[in-house]
């Protein structure tokens, strides 16, 4: 069998569904590596997966009280940080031994050069749909439609300032690699012409796969994250939950922000609970959320799978990941998007029937809040269209079609 490399950078929420991917992989007999940075060695070697150290940390000083969040997630996303980022991995990849990389859209500029350069093929992994179409915008750019001419070329412009931006770090990789001079204009061009395989790992059901799409890009349905071996439940969350009603469940992902927005956000966060007459799980997550209070509890990183089906709802900031594992659920949501994709995901979450309201994160406060939780735990239709959604997701298996298009494609170089 192949020995498959999974390059992954981002949050938890980028990581997560990917080593649901690489355990499929090696139960289907694969030689299976996870490349990542320092804080995602344990989730990874916790699934049973072998783990790269790559250079450069997402999540450095964001714990630190005196960092300016906002700035050190920035950082990431501009030339040099990319550069960095992508320099990491080549040192880290560059001289291990693989038949295939498998790259989500956050590694493809280093990762793309790096495959050409050892000679092996490369596969696109993407949690959210960013190719231009005209059923919809590109899930980064807001929710609503420009129209289907509208759509398509807000996408396109969105391709253009990247490879405007980076078109430079690209060129330095391929420098690096000892890869001839191409321009990433053309670079893309020439993938399109191949029909690049790109995987889209949601369900169509939330997000049909467009039409006027181009060969090669498919909707497998989602990457369900695998429980860490020989995990188990806190007791004293168990206790909690086997105390009384189930509670509404918030959380808010990998937002990053100043320690006083921290505060200011657990005030809320409490003072919605205790208005709403509702018990609550509060996720402490990257905002270090800290509420207290008899009927509330906070934690750290619990399995979503296990944790949301005991919700009476769930409060998120719509991220692919958690939209994913609370549709999966079947439980009511009230969404709490703040930046990128995740005013997309709360759309669908509306279109969908199971969302007792969207609130903008820079609008959210405890009246707000309150009004939506009550009525996502009285309303009965979210709760029908929640366990209705949750009943065809359960029916699919990505992972399962994911691998199914690997393997084909492996079969396919194999051949060439």
């Amino acid at each position: 069998m192949s020995r498959i490399i999974i390059v992954s950078i981002g949050s938890r929420g980028d990581i997560a569904p990917l080593t649901g991917l690489g355990v499929r992989l090696k139960e289907a007999g694969h030689q299976v590596v996870m490349a990542a940075h320092s804080v995602f060695d344990e989730l990874i070697t916790g699934c049973g997966l072998e783990f790269r150290e790559m250079a450069t940390n997402l999540d450095i000083d964001m714990t630190n009280p005196d960092v300016d969040k906002q700035k050190a997630g920035l950082k990431f996303a501009v030339p040099a940080g990319v550069r960095a980022t992508g320099e990491g991995m080549i040192a880290a990849l560059r001289d291990e031994p693989a038949d295939l990389l498998l790259l989500p859209q956050l590694t493809e500029l280093a990762g793309l050069a790096l495959a050409e350069a050892k000679g092996i093929p490369a596969i696109g992994l993407r949690f959210q749909p960013m190719s231009a179409t005209a059923a919809h915008p590109p899930s980064s750019m807001g929710v609503w439609s420009l129209g289907g001419i509208g759509n398509r070329l807000a996408a396109d412009i969105g391709t253009w300032l990247v490879d405007r931006i980076y078109g430079g770090v690209v060129a330095g990789f391929r420098r690096d690699l000892g890869l001839p001079a191409v321009s990433v204009r053309e670079l893309r061009r020439r993938r399109t012409a191949a029909e690049w395989l790109v995987l889209h790992g949601y369900s169509p059901v939330v997000v049909p796969r467009p039409d006027d799409w181009r060969p090669g890009l498919e909707v497998t349905g989602y990457w369900w994250p695998p429980r860490p071996l020989d995990w188990e439940p806190p007791a004293d969350l168990v206790d909690f939950l086997d105390a009384g009603p189930a509670p509404v469940f918030l959380g808010f992902g990998s937002l990053v922000d100043s320690t006083a927005h921290s505060a200011e956000v657990s005030e809320i966060v409490g003072k919605a609970l205790r208005q709403a007459g509702v018990r609550g799980i509060v996720q402490a997550g990257w905002l270090q959320l800290d509420v207290t209070g008899d009927d509330i509890m906070t934690i750290g990183e619990v399995p979503h799978d296990w944790l949301f089906p005991r919700m009476a709802a769930v409060v998120h900031h719509c991220g692919a990941g958690t939209t994913a594992a609370g549709l999966r659920a079947g439980v009511p949501v009230v969404g709490v998007p703040s930046y990128s994709d995740q005013p997309f995901w709360a759309k669908r979450l509306t279109d969908l029937g199971v969302s007792a309201g969207t609130i903008a994160h820079d609008r959210l406060s405890a009246d707000r809040l309150a009004a939506a939780i009550r009525t996502a735990i009285t309303d009965p239709a979210l709760r029908e269209n929640a366990t209705r959604v949750a009943a065809l997701l359960a029916a699919e298996d990505g992972i399962g079609e994911t691998v199914k298009a690997i393997e084909a494609q492996l079969a396919v170089n194999s051949k060439s």
